[in-house]
């Protein structure tokens, strides 16, 4: 599990075909890997991956084919948003997230608000009842909170902290993001629907 709280921008700096997927060699920036093991979970702009090799400040990931066909921004060298997953005994400073991205949203508009940006995402339809006004979610792995929400777009303010600190400031109107909507809101979703299907 992870909070959604950035804690690094990391660098894909190569990436190695394999027989099923790639390894990517991410530089981790400011993320300290002190206490980082074989094994262990990071999540890369929202994406759940395990750590398969350390080397100095930089760590290798493998990347199935099944994650590479519903997510973006794990398939060519640049920047990441990186956290590690989380402790038992560690603040969730966002929201609880899985790091299983539901679908890939395109910006229609990243519109600078004094010094903040408004940020609007298409989501895809069939994560879209899972959106909802002032509700969670996650953009590029990044914990956020909706302002508007109608129909299958869904609006974010982003203020300088997260742009700072975040790969959030590279978006523009046609990019591409990973989405995960809020796991209690699937839950729910699945308790309403749970008598009809059984």
């Amino acid at each position: 599990m992870f909070s959604g709280i950035i804690a690094a921008v990391g660098q894909i700096k190569q990436i190695t075909p394999r027989q099923a997927g790639f390894r990517l060699l991410v530089e981790a920036g400011r993320l300290d890997l002190g206490d980082v093991a074989l094994g262990d979970s990071i999540a890369h702009n929202g994406v759940c991956l395990t750590v398969v090799g350390l080397d100095g400040q930089s760590f290798m990931v493998d990347v199935s084919p099944e994650t590479l066909s519903c997510t973006v921004g794990l398939d060519a060298p640049g920047p990441v948003n990186l956290e590690k997953a989380l402790r038992l005994n560690d603040v969730i400073g966002g929201h609880l997230v899985s790091g299983h991205v539901d679908g890939v949203g395109e910006v229609l508009r990243f519109d600078p608000v004094g010094d903040n940006r408004l940020l609007e995402i298409r989501a895809p339809r069939e994560i879209a009842r899972f959106i909802a006004r002032k509700g969670s979610i996650v953009v590029d792995g990044t914990s956020l909170t909706t302002n508007e929400v109608k129909g299958t777009d869904f609006t974010i303010n982003l203020i300088p902290h997260t742009l700072e600190n975040t790969t959030l400031n590279r978006l523009q109107p046609g990019s591409k993001v990973n989405l995960e909507v809020d796991l209690i809101a699937r839950y729910c979703e699945r308790l309403l629907s749970a008598d009809q299907e059984l």
